[in-house]
């Protein structure tokens, strides 16, 4: 199937066929959302910038889950709070305290795990770093979604936190795990001790902004698919997301290729490709003088005889 048919096709079309190709496991941190924030919404004085933006964040969060579940993605992990944006100060620490509350408490996020029959659960160290704080009260909050969504079984989604460095955190686990039945957990057993049930391997990781993987302990193997969005994450559209779908689906899985096997005009076509690329490297970027933000630069060329390809 080419892209432009994939594009066209009903939403249930397109997740039969993702489905198809077996469960899938993305992650999606959902990055740059006061940026988002403030370039789509402005910032009115009017009105208590917390709340409208915490307000506009639980909505667009939502909709991007129900974009993904639409579309035939089992598994959704997103990262959502780690130890680096605790330095952006007690103001914004506070609201996003607020905003990992409303996770297990507003009507919003409770009717949408209801009516898409997700199971949720929680990932990471959080307990480490909240409980001596406080907002160690969101435990509680966390085990209750995790207890009221337990048999919910259509989807699935994992909210990351403090989950940047698992290694203590699963020596421990092996340790009691040892304790208790005197053998070493094998990899299945450590990752349903981690996550709270089984979770395969990572399929795709769709980030935003400068090319890195994160927050994926256990099940990160080197095989997923890298994708990384050019303006922020809550902008994702449908449009983009069939584009990473069908990259996923049909443009990288491929046999090994016999180079052997290919033909000259093949071999033509591959070194006019990467002599026009010669010296690019993808990720390089530059930030603006100000310093205000960082942007990956352009660098692939297509030669005339790929470019219907793209």
């Amino acid at each position: 199937m080419d892209r432009a048919t994939f594009d066209e096709l009903p939403t249930s079309e397109a997740a039969r066929l993702v489905r198809e190709v077996g469960p899938q496991v993305c992650v999606f941190p959902i990055n740059g959302t006061r940026r988002w924030f403030i370039l789509e919404h402005g910032h009115d004085d009017t009105k208590d910038f917390s709340e409208s933006y915490l307000d506009a964040m639980t909505k667009r969060h939502i909709e991007l889950y129900k974009l993904f579940f639409d579309h035939g993605v089992d598994t959704l992990l997103t990262p959502i709070f780690g130890p680096d944006l605790l330095e952006r100060g007690d103001e914004y620490t506070r609201m996003a305290v607020e905003g990992m509350a409303r996770l297990g408490t507003h009507p919003d996020f409770l009717s949408f795990y209801e009516a898409y029959d997700v199971r949720v659960r929680f990932y990471g160290d959080y307990q480490h770093y909240l409980v001596p704080t406080e907002a160690d009260y969101l435990s509680s909050i966390f085990n209750r979604i995790t207890r009221e969504t337990l048999s919910h079984d259509q989807h699935r989604l994992f909210f990351g936190i403090f989950a940047h460095d698992a290694v203590e955190t699963v020596a421990a686990l092996s340790a009691e795990f040892y304790d208790e039945h005197g053998y070493v957990p094998d990899k299945r057993t450590l990752v349903k001790l981690y996550y709270g049930e089984h979770v395969a391997c990572v399929d795709l990781f769709i980030g935003f902004d400068k090319f890195s993987a994160f927050d994926m302990p256990l099940v990160s193997t080197g095989e997923e698919d890298l994708y990384f969005t050019v303006a922020p994450s809550p902008y994702l559209t449908q449009r983009q997301l069939r584009a990473i779908l069908y990259d996923h689906i049909y443009a990288r899985p491929e046999q090994r290729t016999d180079y052997s096997d290919l033909a000259s005009d093949e071999w033509a076509l591959m070194r006019e490709f990467y002599h026009a690329n010669l010296g690019k490297t993808q990720g390089v970027g530059a930030r603006q003088i100000s310093g205000s933000f960082w942007h990956p630069l352009p660098q692939v060329e297509l030669p005339e005889n790929l470019k219907d390809a793209s």
